[in-house]
């Protein structure tokens, strides 16, 4: 009996996996393309007296430029018919990898006409969160939301429990449980109503508890009452800097400390790493200090208010002294809420990283100091939204820059101020075509070079309007 089961799982996954591989053929030969536009908007300078962030030369996009959210299905799609099975999933990671696996598992459901359980969060991760679905995100809006196109159940044990034959239920291979649900769907070349769905689900079917969104709505506008912000998403938190192995600003104990770290923590396989290498190579996430040379070299003046999106800074207030003295208006959710306010989420990661997320898409900039899920999320998210204006630091090129401050080689000023806008003139989020993978790469490294779907939902879910895009900060 159980070799029957374990044959029967295996048939399972190989339809699945051809049935998934047909769908990219089929989208290749009708995939379409569509230009590459380049981004000539200047940096923007804070207007001290309307506290909107403009740009140093107004210029206004041609309304070709314009696109709009477009997920709708097309006229050939079908609301769902009798479920074949179900399809159990547990994610994985933090808060923003979960959204993205959670949102391709919704793809997968549609895929296979199953019927998809409520999905398990992650609570083993490095962050030992105890929320469930229902903590994090609106349960009963995500069901229906999507009730057109799969079916959602709250729990799969109560519809085992009342199925006649509860053993011919898991052999007939009417159940597939996904224990990892990131990276589980293509980027690109996906049918036109499979990426819109991704988007669905993403943008208007995953929205968070009622509890966060409150928070959340509370803090940005704690926020604004500070004028047009900009959400920095700060990487420097203990667990963050213990796997890169970056060291930057850091004392020797430090180091030591987050070394130690990183040999510890066995899902972590990189255990010796070169510090100097990793930052030479761009690998690195800007320190707070770094951070603060490159806004004052974009042009922001000191009145500019930050929101810090990130989680407890390590070394706290001697690592941020230097952003603090030339950025004095820096705020975050435990500066902008009282410890009673922020108590119903203290103890959750994910519910905290949520309250950050909810800042950082309605911010006026957003700007990550490294590349991460929560950074990719955000900037799809902005995009998705009137391409917002997210400005993604070139930290390979900073580097170098940097360094020659130190040397003495080169000072703060024009020069250094000319060189970082003309360097990040073309990443300020503006309209583009999805990247794909680069051309020569195999095998992983192929997967790793491509932009991922949910960081640019460009040209699946954004559609142009020759109507000029108002967009509010």
């Amino acid at each position: 009996m159980q070799k029957k089961s374990w044959r029967t799982l295996a048939a399972v996954r190989k339809v699945l996996t051809c049935a998934i591989c047909s769908i990219a053929l089929l989208a290749l030969f009708s995939f379409s393309k569509v230009p590459n536009f380049s981004d000539p908007v200047n940096l923007p300078t804070l207007d001290d007296s309307s506290g909107i962030l403009e740009t140093k030369k107004q210029w206004k996009p041609p309304p070709s430029l314009n696109f709009v959210p477009c997920v709708e299905p097309s006229p050939n799609y079908t609301s769902p018919t009798e479920s074949r099975g179900y399809l159990l999933v547990h994610t994985n990671g933090g808060l923003n990898q979960m959204r993205a696996g959670i949102c391709d598992m919704v793809a997968v459901a549609r895929i296979l006409n199953a019927t998809l359980v409520i999905p398990e969060l992650d609570q083993r991760s490095f962050w030992k969160d105890s929320s469930n679905f229902s903590n994090v995100f609106d349960e009963d809006h995500f069901i229906n939301a999507l009730a057109n196109d799969i079916k959602i159940e709250k729990s799969f044990l109560r519809n085992w429990l009342l199925a006649p034959e509860r053993l011919n239920f898991l052999e007939a291979g009417l159940v597939i449980r996904a224990s990892k649900s990131d990276s589980r769907l293509a980027n690109n070349n996906l049918p036109l109503d499979i990426q819109r769905l991704r988007c669905r689900a993403c943008y208007e079917a995953l929205r968070f508890s009622p509890p966060i969104e409150a928070m959340g709505k509370l803090l940005v506008n704690r926020m604004r009452s500070f004028g047009s912000y900009i959400a920095l998403h700060l990487r420097f938190e203990k667990d963050m800097l213990a796997f890169s192995g970056c060291t930057q600003d850091l004392s020797s104990a430090e180091a030591d400390e987050l070394r130690i770290i990183r040999e510890n923590t066995r899902y972590w396989r990189d255990k010796e790493i070169n510090p100097m290498e990793q930052r030479s190579r761009g690998f690195c996430p800007l320190t707070p200090k770094e951070v603060g040379i490159f806004l004052s070299a974009l042009g922001y003046p000191s009145s500019t208010p930050i929101y810090i999106a990130a989680g407890k800074i390590y070394g706290g207030d001697s690592h941020m002294a230097d952003l603090r003295s030339r950025y004095p208006i820096l705020k975050s959710k435990e500066t902008l809420a009282s410890v009673e306010e922020l108590e119903p989420f203290t103890n959750h990661a994910s519910q905290m990283a949520a309250l950050d997320y909810i800042v950082s898409v309605e911010s006026g900039v957003f700007i990550p100091s490294y590349t991460g899920n929560m950074a990719r999320a955000v900037e799809g998210h902005r995009r998705f939204l009137g391409h917002k204006k997210t400005i993604s630091p070139d930290r390979k090129a900073l580097v170098g820059l940097f360094d020659k401050l130190e040397q003495g080689t080169l000072e703060e000023g024009k020069n250094l101020s000319d060189r970082v806008i003309e360097i990040h003139r073309k990443r300020q989020g503006s309209p583009r075509r999805r990247k794909g993978p680069v051309a020569g790469l195999k095998g992983k490294e192929k997967l790793r070079s491509e932009e991922p779907f949910y960081e640019n939902p460009l040209p699946d879910c954004l559609c142009r309007t020759e109507n000029p895009v108002q967009t509010t900060l």
